[in-house]
């Protein structure tokens, strides 16, 4: 079967087209920019380039490579491509696609925090203390209803906005209640809605599955050792572990409450006395997607099949106590605790020279999300194309200091 690798610059992507090319599937990967590195995978058989500011213009370029061979699998690896392809799943099917997608009302639920955190709580979760501010008139009312210290953060990753859909940016954190209105001040600049939740102290967890309407096919459970933010923001070195049976059976409870179609992660932060907390729903693959492939749930491959014949067999059973690592997210991690806790957080923060210990002695056996001897391009361009990331901020920030001093002599 053919398949269309979206995000392509993303680790699950690399994970994907390992995966799927292993299983002889024809991989052709797409991205906003040139040269993503999935798209150097050696399983990788081509690649093209769509645009993202401009739904339209997003869906052209799609149907363009499915009228290439009709019957092609559309795999989205983000919130902003899954959305775009959920929102104009009509147009992809009339082209040929096959798409492994919820109701596209289900997975606006599940990409809402504050929908998916009220259903959370209705199913008797722990969830957060939360408040969702929509306008700055309801900041008052949410300083004095929440415990200090909280999390301030957009209440979707991605919206639809005046110039197409938007990026919305990580969380901010406060101690006090001025840092709680400076926090607000900017996330509000980013989205139109603003989820605000008291802080929770603990380490990160993931129960992870693949359902079909509802009926689990697969699942796999990891902790979190590291994040890229050491606040809490993506993983870059994890254990796979057994899924502990209360927070597997709340998320399976949840998924098919959503009437989950597809992969999903349910995220959740453990507390010292070992309470899981309800974080959100990723209604898509994950960023740490390899270890389960390296642990034995071939999820990608395991999605394809389904595509392709409706159905699949439940698997059982992966390997535990295996440790996946991002390089070059350990190394931005390390960077990350070298600048020093964000403002406002109030949670323990690593420090500094056990983390270069830690980055400098990595433990035996540990395997990785990009690189592999037998395909070690990915993580080559992987840091090529932060390095590209870093010099185009600095030009765009040199353009906007020039056109200041301009407009101002």
């Amino acid at each position: 079967m053919r398949v269309l690798v979206l995000d392509g610059d993303q680790n699950q992507a690399v994970a994907c087209v390992r995966s799927l090319g292993r299983a002889g599937h024809t991989v052709i990967v797409g991205d906003a920019y040139a040269w993503p590195k999935a798209g150097c995978s050696r399983f990788c058989r081509g690649t093209f380039i769509y645009p993202l500011h401009d739904a339209a213009k997003f869906v052209a370029s799609v149907v363009a490579e499915l009228k290439r061979q009709p019957g092609t699998l559309v795999l989205p690896l983000t919130e902003r491509t899954s959305f775009l392809v959920s929102a104009h799943r009509d147009s992809l099917l009339q082209a040929g696609a096959r798409l492994v997608l919820p109701a596209h009302a289900d997975l606006q639920r599940a990409f809402n925090k504050r929908s998916t955190a009220d259903l959370a709580e209705q199913l008797g979760m722990n969830v957060p203390r939360t408040a969702v501010i929509s306008t700055p008139a309801q900041l008052p009312d949410a300083i004095d209803s929440l415990r200090l210290p909280v999390v301030v953060k957009p209440s979707t990753s991605s919206e639809v906005s005046s110039k197409g859909i938007r990026i919305t940016g990580g969380p901010q954190y406060a101690r006090t209640r001025d840092q709680f209105r400076a926090a607000y001040r900017d996330v509000a600049q980013r989205c139109s809605t603003v989820l605000v939740q008291e802080f929770v102290e603990g380490y990160g967890a993931g129960y992870f599955a693949l359902l079909n309407h509802g009926e689990l096919r697969a699942e796999f459970a990891h902790r979190r050792l590291r994040d890229l933010r050491p606040s809490g923001s993506g993983s870059v070195l994890r254990v796979s572990v057994e899924p502990d049976p209360a927070l597997r059976s709340a998320s399976l409870r949840l998924l098919r409450e959503l009437h989950w179609h597809g992969p999903a992660m349910v995220e959740y932060r453990v507390r010292e006395d070992g309470i899981p907390v309800f974080l959100e729903v990723n209604g898509r693959f994950w960023h740490s997607l390899a270890l389960a492939c390296y642990a034995g749930v071939d999820f990608p491959a395991r999605l394809a099949e389904m595509a392709e014949f409706g159905d699949i067999p439940q698997q059982g059973g992966f390997k535990t106590g295996l440790r996946c690592r991002w390089l070059l997210g350990d190394f931005r991690h390390l960077l990350e605790v070298w600048r020093g806790a964000p403002p406002g957080f109030p949670g323990r923060f690593p420090a500094r020279l056990s983390t270069l210990w830690a980055f400098l002695m990595p433990v035996r056996g540990t395997m990785h999300d990009n690189f592999q001897w037998s395909d070690p391009l990915p993580e080559f361009a992987d840091w090529i194309n932060f390095g590209r990331q870093l010099v185009r901020r600095v030009l765009e920030r040199e353009q906007v200091h020039a056109e200041g001093c301009y407009s101002h002599p």
